[in-house]
């Protein structure tokens, strides 16, 4: 009788501190951590909303998105208050350095070219956040890559983005420009004034330039290499959306 009694009280406490631990971590984590961070970051100087507990500015993020996608695209070039309104409200209020939340963790941002050199510069010092294990077979290279291997791949790549390099791919620029604008002018001299969308345009004269580029005269080839990457990068917002579970398929 003693034993069982005894046993019990052993399972209770064990429990009991089980559930402390466990909630003691998801108080660190949705509050006492982003608190802290906050703290941390206004004393370096970054400025930013309060911290709202567990969404952050998630939600206001996307009530702002709505709300721009439901009007009508301004005919300007400004097109940042579109694209990413929240943002761009948080630059204007904030400054170039500033900081948001996604959930309980914050998002630096920083548009001072020196800052953001310091930072590639120091790429050990500034670790990428965990991602979803699956994107990183989805997107491997740069995107998921730390310290050295990091700045290694820079490094093979950075040759090709020379300013030499660029000029001699002004040509396959240039053909593929003067391809989508013959098309557009013949529209227009066929019915005297014509409605296009340019979006379909402007993502083919993207592909086709890279592609010329790249492979040049056989450049249906690469064609078929940025086909595949539309599907690889489908795949990829499937996987961003989604919530990791291990074994789940």
């Amino acid at each position: 009788m003693e034993m069982e009694v005894f046993i019990r009280v052993l399972v209770s406490l064990l429990v009991s501190g089980a559930l402390l631990i466990w909630g003691w971590r998801i108080l660190k984590w949705v509050w006492l951590k982003p608190k802290k961070l906050e703290k941390w970051l206004r004393q370096q100087g970054v400025t930013g909303n309060p911290y709202r507990f567990l969404s952050g500015d998630i939600r206001e993020n996307f009530s702002m998105i709505r709300q721009a996608r439901s009007k009508p695209m301004p005919l300007s070039d400004d097109i940042v208050p579109y694209v990413s309104p929240f943002l761009h409200q948080h630059v204007n209020k904030y400054g170039k350095n500033s900081f948001m939340w996604i959930g309980p963790r914050p998002r630096v941002t920083l548009m001072d070219p020196e800052d953001i050199k310091d930072v590639f510069n120091k790429f050990n010092d500034f670790p990428k956040p965990d991602i979803n294990p699956l994107l990183r077979l989805l997107i491997p290279g740069l995107v998921s890559l730390e310290g050295d291997k990091w700045a290694k791949h820079r490094k093979i790549i950075n040759p090709a983005f020379h300013q030499d390099k660029l000029k001699n791919m002004l040509s396959a620029f240039y053909h593929s420009a003067t391809e989508i604008t013959s098309k557009w002018e013949k529209m227009v001299a066929m019915e005297g004034s014509s409605e296009v969308d340019v979006w379909p345009y402007l993502v083919n004269l993207t592909r086709d330039a890279i592609s010329r580029a790249a492979f040049g005269s056989s450049y249906e080839e690469g064609k078929r290499i940025f086909q595949l990457l539309e599907e690889q990068t489908g795949l990829a917002i499937q996987v961003i959306r989604s919530v990791y579970i291990p074994g789940r398929r």
